[in-house]
C-alpha cells in the first residue's frame, strides 16, 4: 500500500493507494483528528481510499497530524498495513499582531542627543514564524501633541526600537507644552505590505527633567533685624528655578560662605517652599556687634550639567541688624562660693558680690537685695553687694545640706524696665563643738533577784562632726554614801555598760550618768537613767512602787559615798 499525505488547507482532500487487489477490501482510518479528540475532522472513503475533513482547520490549534490507515478483508481483519499519515496544515493569515506587554511607558533625558533609544515595541502575531504572515513592520501613526515638532521620533520598523529624530535643544522639558508626549504603534504582518492585518498600541513617552538651570536668588540682597538674645529664623531667601520641582534639579542646598566665623547662623532649606530659612543658632551680643553681613550660596541637590555656560550657584547678601535689648546684671563669678566657721557673731562679713552690666553702653547703676535666704540669716547691702550676717551661722541647722548653706540674691539695673541678674552663693560652714552629746536609752528594768547584773548598754550621740564628737567619756556623778550599788563600764567609744554590784530591793532608782565629748574644749551631758527594780514571778515583771519606797531608795542614794567610774 503507498499513501499519500497531501498538506490541507480549508477543506482538501488526498487518496491512500493500496498495491492489493483483493475483492471486497476496505480502507480505514484512526488516529487523533478520527477516532481520537478531536473526533470526526477526518474520513476516509473505504472503497476508494480518499481522504477528506470535514471542517476547516486551525494551524494555530493543530499544526499537525499523525493518522494511520490499514487495509482489511470483508471480516475486518487486517490484510494491509497500518501506515502513518502525516498531515501538515498549511497557514493561513488569519491572526492579528497584538501588543501584549502594555502599558508601554518609556523616559528619556531632556537634552539627549538626536537617535538616543527610548523604548521597544514588539508585537506577537499568532501565524507561522516562518511565513510572511507572522513577518511585522512597525510604524507610528499618531503623536500627540504635535510640538515643538509633529515628528519628535521614530520607530525601527524591523525592531521596534523608538528613538529620538529632533535636535537636543528642541528636546527641551521646561519649553515643551507638557513633558509628555503618547504615540499610537501601528504593527502590520505580510512584511508591511497593504494586504497586512494590523494591530495598535500606545505607547507614552516622558521626557525627565535634568539639571540645566542653576537656581538664582529673587534679589542680591536680604534685609533682616533680630533682638540681640534671641534665636530661631530671621528671614527667608527666594530663589527661582526652572527644572521640576519634584526633583534634585529643583531642590536648593544653601550655604553660608562668608561672615559667620563663630557659627552663630545656620541656613536650610525649606521642603515646601524651596526657600531657605537663616536662623540665629547662637544669642547674639549688640554690645560686641550690631551688624552682621553674610554672604549666601544657593546650589542643586544635584549637580549641574557640565555644558551649561553659566555657573552652577547664584550669591545673595543678608543685611542683619542687632537691636538692643536690656539684659540683666551678671554676677561674676556665678555661683560664689566661700567658706565660714559656723557661730561667727552676728554683723559679720560673708563676701561682697560683684555683679556688672552687660549694657556697656547705657551706663546703667545696680542695686542688690536678698533673693531667697531659707534660714534667714543674711542681709546685702544694696549699694556696694557686702553680704553680713543678721543671725548665727548654724551648720547643724536643716537649711543645711551636706555642710553647705544656699542662697540667691538679685542685682537690679536701672533701665527701663529694669533687668535683673540672679546669683548664687554656696556658704560651706565649718564645725564648732557646739552640741553636748545626749544618751540613750534613759529607762531601764531588772529584777530583783536577777542573776545577770548587767543591767543596760547605754549609747552616746552627738551632732557635731569629727573631732568634736567620740571617743566619749562616761561617768557616775560622784555622790556619797555607805556602800556601792552599781558602776558603769566603757564598751567601745559609743557605748558603755551599766553593772549593778548587788541586787537591789523592788524600787525606782535615778542614776546620774556624765557624758563627755572629745571636743577642744570638751562638752558634759549629764541624764539621770531611770532604773526600775521590779518583782518577777513566773515570768510576769511588776514594776510598780510605792512613794514611800521611792523617796527611801533616793534618800539612800543621796547618801552614798563613793560611786566608781571605770
Amino acid at each position: 500500500m503507498s499513501k499519500c499525505g497531501p498538506v490541507m488547507n480549508g477543506i482538501p482532500h488526498g487518496s491512500v493507494i493500496s498495491s492489493e487487489g483483493t475483492e471486497g477490501a476496505k480502507f480505514r482510518l484512526s488516529g487523533k483528528g478520527v477516532d481520537q479528540d478531536p473526533k470526526g475532522i477526518f474520513r476516509i472513503n473505504e472503497i476508494s481510499g480518499d481522504v477528506s475533513v470535514t471542517r476547516a482547520l486551525d494551524r494555530e490549534a493543530i499544526a499537525n497530524y499523525e493518522l494511520e490507515v490499514e487495509v482489511t478483508d470483508i471480516s475486518g481483519k487486517t490484510i494491509d498495513g497500518p501506515v502513518r499519515l502525516d498531515i501538515s496544515v498549511i497557514d493561513q493569515n488569519d491572526n492579528r499582531p497584538m501588543f501584549k506587554e502594555g502599558p508601554y511607558v518609556g523616559h528619556v533625558m531632556e537634552g539627549s542627543p538626536t537617535g538616543t533609544t527610548v523604548m521597544r515595541m514588539t508585537a506577537f502575531d499568532a501565524d507561522d514564524s516562518s511565513t510572511d504572515n507572522a513577518l511585522l513592520r512597525y510604524n507610528i501613526l499618531k503623536q500627540t501633541p504635535t510640538k515643538p515638532s509633529p515628528n519628535m521620533f521614530y520607530i525601527d520598523p524591523e525592531k521596534g526600537d523608538i528613538v529620538t529624530v529632533v535636535s537636543p535643544v528642541l528636546l527641551d522639558r521646561e519649553t515643551m507644552e507638557t513633558p509628555k508626549y503618547e504615540l499610537v504603534i501601528e504593527a502590520k504582518d505580510m512584511g508591511g505590505l497593504d494586504v497586512g492585518l494590523t494591530g495598535t498600541a500606545t505607547a507614552t513617552i516622558l521626557i525627565d527633567d535634568k539639571n540645566d538651570h542653576p537656581p538664582e536668588f529673587t534679589k542680591k540682597e536680604f534685609q533682616a533685624t533680630v533682638k540681640e538674645g534671641v534665636t530661631g529664623v530671621i528671614v527667608n531667601l527666594t530663589v527661582g528655578d526652572r527644572d521640576d520641582p519634584a526633583t534634585g534639579a529643583w531642590r536648593a542646598v544653601y550655604t553660608i560662605i562668608n561672615g559667620n566665623p563663630g557659627q552663630s547662623f545656620e541656613i536650610h532649606t525649606n521642603p515646601q517652599t524651596n526657600e531657605g530659612m537663616l536662623s540665629v543658632v547662637k544669642p547674639l551680643d549688640y554690645e560686641i556687634s550690631a551688624f552682621h553681613t553674610l554672604l549666601i550660596k544657593v546650589e542643586n541637590e544635584d549637580p549641574l550639567i557640565p555644558d551649561i555656560a553659566y555657573g552652577p550657584s547664584s550669591t545673595a547678601t543678608v543685611q542683619i541688624t542687632v537691636e538692643d535689648v536690656n539684659e540683666g546684671p551678671v554676677f561674676h563669678p556665678n555661683p560664689m562660693t566661700v567658706t565660714k566657721q559656723e557661730n561667727i557673731p552676728v554683723g559679720s562679713v560673708v563676701l561682697t558680690v560683684n555683679a556688672t552690666d552687660p549694657d556697656t553702653l547705657q551706663h546703667q547703676t545696680i542695686r542688690y537685695s536678698v533673693y531667697k535666704d531659707p534660714a534667714g540669716w543674711l542681709e546685702i547691702n544694696p549699694t556696694n553687694g557686702t553680704i553680713g550676717t543678721t543671725a548665727i551661722l548654724d551648720r547643724e541647722s536643716p537649711y543645711v545640706q551636706n555642710n553647705i548653706y544656699t542662697a540667691l540674691f538679685l542685682a537690679i539695673d536701672s533701665g527701663n524696665p529694669p533687668a535683673t541678674g540672679t546669683g548664687t552663693l554656696h556658704i560651706t560652714l565649718e564645725d564648732v563643738n557646739d552640741n553636748v552629746p545626749s544618751l540613750y536609752p534613759t529607762l531601764a528594768k531588772v529584777c530583783e533577784d536577777a542573776k545577770d547584773l548587767r543591767v543596760v548598754v547605754l549609747g552616746a550621740s552627738d551632732k557635731d562632726l569629727h573631732p568634736n564628737t567620740d571617743p566619749f567619756k562616761f561617768e557616775l556623778s560622784k555622790q556619797s554614801g555607805p556602800e556601792k550599788l552599781w558602776r558603769i563600764t566603757k564598751l567601745n567609744n559609743t557605748h558603755a555598760q551599766v553593772i549593778l554590784l548587788q541586787n537591789l530591793k523592788k524600787a525606782n532608782y535615778n542614776i546620774p550618768i556624765s557624758v563627755t565629748d572629745s571636743g577642744k574644749p570638751p562638752l558634759t551631758n549629764t541624764t539621770e537613767l531611770k532604773l526600775q527594780v521590779c518583782s518577777c514571778k513566773k515570768s510576769k515583771m511588776d514594776c510598780s512602787a510605792t512613794d514611800a519606797l521611792h523617796i527611801s531608795m533616793t534618800l539612800i542614794l543621796l547618801s552614798l559615798f563613793s560611786i566608781f567610774c571605770l
